[in-house]
């Protein structure tokens, strides 16, 4: 008996240490991983209640910091943040998942909106016990790792708002057997969706929206689970997808999809609650069966060309809560069950249609009439001539109005000229060559050629030989016949060797070779462009050499001789110099204003201008006397000017020739960026993490959140007016669209006020002044009223 009792009371016991409200303590080094992600996360405003005594299994969890125990295990671990910047740039992702595999039965991990950065890490398969993975809201790059799918238990991944690149992963159809939720919205994916999607067997929520994906949508008829698609914003189409029939809600909003809709498929879909298809290039009659779908709340077709005569007895479905049906082609009437009767309660949105006022008459205009024709539907005979008629006299306007701007703009033109020419008996020379430079051609061309004269005079002074012309007898001497001693690197155009001429004066030469199909007209086209390419700032050319065949006397290898700079790259002063090697301050916004200045003269100091230089701070020499100069530029090489393979920025790039300056300023931006932080950036995930560390930094008038940014090399030496001068003009040309970065000139202009007031502060401090001078302030105001 006593036996029996034993053995009751043992089960007992085992039976509550089961129940997960029993208090366990948590195991000693789940607790430290815990603590540690704490700190790994910069001690987020969620978890500043953890402490070394906290009670993780036991206490009450809150809204943004929750842990869930399994007797002395974790197996959830939720902490949302609100939008936080990215975390500071010690933040190591991979040292985190290390941390939390110290959790081996974690189940659910969600790390949202906490600032995270770096390439999302493959070693999450190093927690193979995770069902749910929510990671959306930071600032994660690089492509989605192979590694996620030893994850065989994974049943949500959830990465939506981060910058994740490449192509969604054909292994997350196949390798992901439990995998139900799928959410990868507002990143940078690319290209087609994997066909391996459309066969997953337990999907029941993809979400892709607002990506660059592109391509028709595979079958997803096998998805016998599927509720929800969203793949809104992106350039899919233009077949319609196939979908289950079960399918709950279809989101294809902002694509390319077009034709007309399946509405045999469509009206069959007895579950379907949601279907917006706006924004899109679909034509052809609007099903109204659609609007009687049982379960449908809301519809949207706006922006469509649908056509079609809606009908006020079509009948409507009780769960409607809004429809949008507005620019479109439809005629007729909105229904009657739609209209606003004080029991209906839905939406609807009906402007630029064709359907009639509201009281009863159809009296489509001559636009309804022409968009319709112009979509292929055929009116009625007596609507022909009408047609016609509304649609010469649009055409006739268009040409009158096309004339007309022909006539003004050879006005426009002939005036300025004369204006011009007449002024100049009065005008001063400087204001008649800024004139002429906008305006003609040939002037410009004047101007640019005196500041050429100029720019040898003065490149003389600093011990820079003219351009000229050399032997292939003196190359070869100089290289020791192109010893591979003396060979520096290569690409794919040729070779760059390290020489000494005759006179010690050290070049680097560069060999390339040449198209037989090249005339020597093109030839002496380019080589009088690049013997042009002299100026400070720039690795100067300083000859050129052709070597013929001896057959046909044609050009086979030609060699630019350009200065050798040999005191090292500016990032190797910046973000990779030993302490007492760095540049300071000052010395950091000279080099910057020297680049400008080299940028500046690219662009408009020849004719034709030169862009999209692919401008990189590993690119960018200095010499002895730490004076900047651009390395690598974009030369015209024999036809064909070699394409920019763009810095660190080229995501944000244009292909336009009219913005083709603002190409180099925001790779510009870049380099600027680098100077201030003094950290590398390779790569635009970089740029976009260290902006938005940036932008965080001047978000206040917060000087200690400033500092933090700045390179500790130089945090202590630089004003702060200085400073938020420099960090504005980066922040402007950095930003995505082109037109709203600064022309060449504003940078120059902000780079040396930055300049003048380091030098007024640093003068104040060696006088024992306290307080910067007040001038200083008021020059800076003055260029907002410029």
């Amino acid at each position: 008996m006593a036996a029996g009792g034993c053995r009751l009371l043992l089960m007992f016991v085992f039976c509550l240490a089961l129940l997960p409200g029993r208090a366990t303590p948590l195991q000693a080094s789940q607790t430290w991983a815990l603590l540690k992600v704490q700190q790994l996360l910069n001690r987020p405003a969620a978890l500043t209640h953890w402490r070394r005594t906290t009670d993780f299994c036991g206490g009450t969890a809150a809204p943004s910091a929750a842990v869930v125990c399994y007797g002395d295990t974790v197996t959830q671990l939720h902490v949302t943040g609100a939008a936080a910047p990215p975390l500071p740039l010690n933040f190591s992702i991979g040292a985190l998942v290390t941390t939390l595999s110290r959790l081996p039965d974690l189940k659910v991990l969600t790390l949202s909106g906490l600032g995270l950065w770096g390439p999302l890490p493959g070693k999450l398969e190093c927690l193979a016990a995770l069902e749910i993975v929510n990671m959306s809201g930071n600032y994660l790059y690089g492509p989605i790792p192979r590694g996620l799918s030893r994850l065989r238990s994974l049943q949500t991944l959830i990465l939506d708002d981060n910058m994740i690149g490449g192509e969604v992963p054909g292994w997350l159809g196949t390798a992901l057997p439990s995998l139900a939720v799928l959410s990868l919205k507002n990143n940078s994916l690319a290209g087609a969706v994997p066909d391996s999607l459309g066969t997953a067997p337990s999907l029941r929520s993809l979400v892709l929206a607002s990506n660059n994906l592109s391509g028709n949508l595979p079958d997803m008829r096998g998805l016998a689970s599927l509720q929800t698609l969203d793949v809104a914003g992106n350039s899919l189409g233009p077949a319609f997808p196939r979908l289950p029939r079960k399918v709950a809600s279809v989101v294809l909003s902002r694509n390319r999809f077009g034709g007309g809709l399946p509405a045999a498929d469509l009206t069959s879909f007895y579950l379907l609650e949601r279907l917006d298809v706006s924004r899109n290039s679909f034509v052809g009659p609007f099903p109204p069966a659609l609007l009687s779908l049982p379960s449908l709340r809301y519809l949207s077709i706006a922006g469509n060309r649908f056509t079609g005569t809606l009908s006020d007895k079509a009948p409507c479905g009780d769960n409607l809560q809004l429809v949008d049906l507005s620019s479109n082609l439809l005629m007729g009437s909105v229904p009657a069950c739609l209209r606003p009767d004080g029991k209906t309660k839905t939406v609807v949105i009906s402007s630029e249609n064709c359907l009639d006022k509201g009281d009863g008459s159809q009296n489509p205009s001559p636009f309804c009439q022409n968009q319709a024709l112009a979509v292929g539907i055929v009116p009625h005979h007596k609507d022909r001539k009408e047609i016609g008629r509304h649609a010469g006299f649009i055409a006739g306007i268009v040409v009158a109005v096309l004339v007309a701007v022909s006539l003004v703009g050879a006005m426009a033109f002939f005036a300025v000229r004369k204006m011009t020419m007449e002024g100049a008996k009065t005008r001063p020379a400087a204001i008649l060559v800024e004139e002429h430079s906008s305006s003609s051609a040939y002037p410009s061309k004047l101007f640019a050629d005196a500041r050429y004269i100029s720019q040898t005079v003065k490149l003389g002074a600093l011990g820079i030989q003219p351009y000229r012309s050399f032997s292939l007898v003196e190359l070869e001497a100089a290289t020791n016949n192109f010893a591979n001693s003396c060979l520096l690197g290569q690409d794919s155009y040729g070779e760059m060797y390290l020489g000494k001429l005759s006179n010690g004066t050290p070049v680097t030469i560069r060999s390339l070779k040449v198209k037989r199909n090249q005339s020597t007209q093109s030839f002496n086209r380019h080589i009088e462009t690049i013997s042009r390419l002299r100026h400070r700032h720039l690795v100067s050319a300083l000859g050129h050499c052709f070597e013929y065949d001896l057959d046909d006397s044609t050009v086979t290898q030609l060699y630019l001789v350009f200065e050798y700079v040999q005191n090292g790259s500016l990032r190797s002063r910046i973000s990779q110099g030993t302490e007492g090697r760095k540049l300071s301050w000052g010395q950091r916004i000279l080099a910057a204003i020297g680049v400008a200045k080299g940028i500046q003269f690219l662009h408009g100091g020849i004719i034709p201008g030169l862009f999209g230089n692919n401008l990189r701070i590993n690119n960018i020499l200095l010499d002895q006397n730490h004076v900047a100069k651009i390395g690598s530029y974009n030369i015209p090489i024999l036809g064909e000017a070699s394409k920019p393979e763009g810095g660190a920025g080229s995501k944000h790039q244009t292909d336009s020739a009219m913005l083709g300056d603002k190409i180099d300023i925001f790779d510009f931006g870049v380099i600027l960026l680098e100077l201030v932080s003094g950290k590398p950036i390779t790569s635009i995930y970089e740029v976009e993490i260290m902006k938005e560390l940036l932008l965080w930094a001047m978000a206040e008038e917060d000087r200690a959140r400033r500092r933090s940014f700045v390179d500790p090399a130089v945090s202590k030496s630089c004003s702060e007016e200085s400073l938020r001068t420099v960090m504005e003009i980066c922040l402007r040309c950095l930003s995505k669209e082109a037109v709203h970065r600064p022309s060449v000139e504003d940078v120059i202009w902000n780079l040396q006020f930055a300049t003048q007031v380091q030098d007024d502060w640093e003068g104040e401090i060696w006088s024992g002044d306290g307080s910067p001078v007040s001038s200083s302030r008021a020059t800076r105001s003055s260029r907002f009223s410029r």
